[in-house]
């Protein structure tokens, strides 16, 4: 096939000074699509493709540019060997615990999946489970569930290949070891939920045509029984007339309810639908019939009562008690009344019900009764974020986790009985993290909002306006951005950098109202507070434009994108990683339209005009000087298809007119996330080497 490619080769003059590239030249077609009477061009649209020879070579050429470059920065090795460094370290998670059983993953520091043990009791002897490393050769599949039967006797395990969203479902008799026969196919946002010797779990059909890029439709729950084909499942429910709903069953603790919760996002409904069913029976009876626009989740059943979790008309959140006999929802009776900080989570243990509240960001743990009755607060060690509690209704003790940016994480064990937390187990590094401090800030964003940010960097760090600074936000789908350490931020802090996390409107920081002054006609909102704290970083002296940088994934890669065209002026580098960058078509891949609730849809004529004002793709100048920018995909990212980065980076290679570095890192058997540990170094220092060679640094 004649290419379509114009192959250039790099021309670096210096690996320390920006460089002029020549990319390769994606070959443009006359597309042209009608909105509403406003024609858009799409010229790249055979990039959507992933099955395209077309599509392979591009990506072939781009990574060859951009790896090219990445391998002639002098110190690109030296961050990537300090990244490994600083994440080598044994890591856990909490027990849970299964009759006699206390199950748990851990990792030795660089393994790139964590292993599954269990352990008769807290102090026995750690026997292995799993070990997903042994389930491909090259470590990029996962184990992405691993629910055990209520009786002890078997688990249930999902595993994905490459970073993609597929999962199929395996099952491991415990007594043995030994995987039983069966295989589940097709397993797409879902839970595992047994009840006897079987399942629940949804899936969607096979699909037609690319499994990486087709949109999913036809949601379907089904019920596995064990030593059985997956042919021989029995369909729980499925809605041919609805097919972009998301349906999913769940079980309580004694397994004498199963509840079925819909949603119906492919519309553009916020909110779900939840109804019962006794075991046994077939037929579910409705406790909310329709979607009204809010959320109700099911925490656990009171006898043949049931505790609910929702925002109906109480944007914080509130805890009901629903009785059967008397179903109206105005005759349901209030357990934990909304308050003026949100409900992040709440789960129930030893008869108990540990709720999490946030305030500014900040998570605060409290212990109620069944009754709603506030027996205690769980102090905390420090200002961070915490997880964790859920447990069995026969537990006397529970297991929580807290952490901050500068404060590695720590298990804790709570006793019920004498309200009393210790700690279970820290971390051991290999570097000091009493180094690094902490803030929390606040400014005005456009409107006036208040909007809080943390800044975290080395302590004794002189704020003289020059630090190399690492602006991150999200704000979108009610997502708390809060918190939390991670190792391989050390490496940026240790060269004097400064790490500030936004909270930007559209997350679920302030609860819901919070969320919806970032949806749909309201989404520049999000855009106007991430600008507004890159203002205030500057004004406040931690930085400057030319030592600024900003970075986002998924919805956050849609926020760098919007906000690089719309103030390029304020940044030196950005990074929009695994991006929505296509507002006008997002829908038409996987589950994209699931999205429709936060973002709108193009379909309807005002959404489409807000969409198509800050669609990164579709706002790209030649008259605008960008920062050094590096998008980052991956090849088997099928929530946001690569599709979205691959037009974003034609179109700003062709359009952008200067010398700094536009480009496009592929990265192969990988998806949403790293799909393994050594992935996620490789990424990690990768960005850091551009980040710093565009902020002109020596390291």
């Amino acid at each position: 096939m004649k290419s379509f490619l114009s192959f250039l080769t790099i021309l670096l003059f210096s690996t320390a000074m920006m460089a002029q590239f020549k990319y390769p030249v994606a070959r443009k077609t006359d597309q042209v699509d009608d909105y509403h009477g406003t024609k858009v061009e799409d010229p790249y649209r055979w990039l959507e493709d992933d099955h395209s020879d077309e599509t392979a070579e591009w990506v072939k050429a781009e990574n060859e540019v951009t790896f090219g470059y990445l391998n002639g920065i002098p110190f690109r090795d030296k961050l990537r060997a300090r990244c490994e460094a600083v994440f080598n370290y044994e890591k856990y998670t909490a027990p849970s615990r299964k009759k006699d059983w206390f199950y748990f993953y851990k990792n030795d520091g660089l393994q790139n999946q964590s292993v599954l043990y269990r352990q008769k009791g807290l102090n026995g002897k750690p026997e292995l489970v799993i070990d997903p490393n042994k389930l491909s050769e090259d470590g990029t599949t996962r184990m992405t569930q691993f629910v055990i039967s209520k009786n002890g006797k078997y688990g249930a395990y999902a595993t994905s290949k490459g970073g993609s969203d597929w999962n199929e479902i395996f099952i491991m008799d415990l007594s043995t070891g030994q995987n039983l026969p069966e295989k589940i196919e097709w397993v797409k946002v879902s839970g595992i939920s047994w009840q006897g010797d079987g399942f629940y779990y949804s899936r969607y059909p096979e699909p037609k045509g690319s499994e990486l890029s087709a949109k999913n439709e036809n949601h379907m729950v089904y019920y596995h029984n064990v030593n059985t084909p997956q042919s021989s499942d029995r369909l729980i429910y499925e809605n041919p007339d609805n097919p972009q709903q998301f349906n999913q069953v769940s079980v309580s603790e004694d397994e004498q309810y199963t509840f079925l919760t819909i949603s119906d996002r492919g519309k553009g409904k916020q909110g779900n639908s939840l109804f019962y069913a006794t075991k046994g029976s077939k037929d579910f009876k409705p406790i909310i019939a329709d979607i009204n626009g809010f959320e109700y989740d099911i925490i656990d059943n009171i006898g043949n009562t049931f505790l609910v979790e929702t925002n109906s008309n109480a944007p914080n959140k509130k805890v009901m008690l629903f009785d059967p006999r008397k179903p109206d929802e105005k005759d349901w009776k209030t357990i934990l009344p909304e308050k003026k900080e949100p409900l992040q989570s709440i789960s129930s243990a030893g008869g108990k019900l540990f709720v999490i509240y946030m305030k500014d960001v900040i998570t605060r743990a409290y212990v109620y009764d069944f009754k709603g009755k506030l027996e205690n607060e769980i102090k905390l060690p420090g200002i961070g974020t915490v997880s964790g509690f859920g447990g069995n209704s026969d537990d006397t003790f529970v297991f929580y986790n807290f952490s901050s940016f500068s404060t590695p994480p720590t298990i804790f064990k709570y006793d019920i009985k004498s309200i009393t937390s210790s700690a279970f187990r820290k971390l051991k590094l290999s570097f000091d993290p009493s180094q690094f401090t902490t803030e929390q800030q606040f400014f005005k964003s456009k409107d006036g909002t208040v909007i809080p940010m943390f800044i975290t960097y080395k302590k004794g760090m002189k704020k003289d306006g020059n630090n190399p600074t690492l602006l991150y936000g999200y704000g979108g789908f009610n997502v708390n951005v809060q918190p939390g350490f991670n190792a391989l931020l050390i490496p940026f802090l240790e060269k004097g950098g400064v790490y500030a996390s936004v909270n930007l409107r559209g997350g679920g920081e302030y609860g819901e109202k919070w969320h919806e002054q970032g949806t749909k006609l309201k989404k520049q909102n999000v855009f106007d507070d991430c600008i507004a704290a890159a203002e205030y970083l500057i004004a406040q002296k931690w930085t400057n434009p030319s030592r600024l940088a900003l970075r986002g994934g998924s919805n956050g890669g849609l926020l760098v994108g919007a906000v690089i065209n719309q103030r390029p002026d304020l940044f030196a580098v950005a990074i929009p990683q695994v991006g929505v960058m296509d507002m006008l078509r997002f829908h038409t891949f996987t589950i994209g339209w699931n999205w429709k609730p936060d973002y709108g849809s193009s379909e309807d004529p005002d959404e489409f005009k807000a969409l198509y004002a800050y669609s990164p793709i579709h706002n790209i100048r030649e008259d605008i000087k960008y920062p050094a920018t590096l998008v980052t995909t991956a090849d088997h990212d099928d929530r946001v298809v690569p599709a979205h980065s691959f037009k974003y980076a034609a179109t700003l290679q062709e359009k952008y007119k200067g010398e700094k570095p536009v480009m496009i890192r592929i990265d192969v058997n990988s998806g949403h996330g790293a799909s393994n540990t050594r992935k996620n170094i490789e990424l990690t220092a990768d960005i850091y080497a551009f980040i710093f060679e565009n902020f002109g640094m020596k390291i």
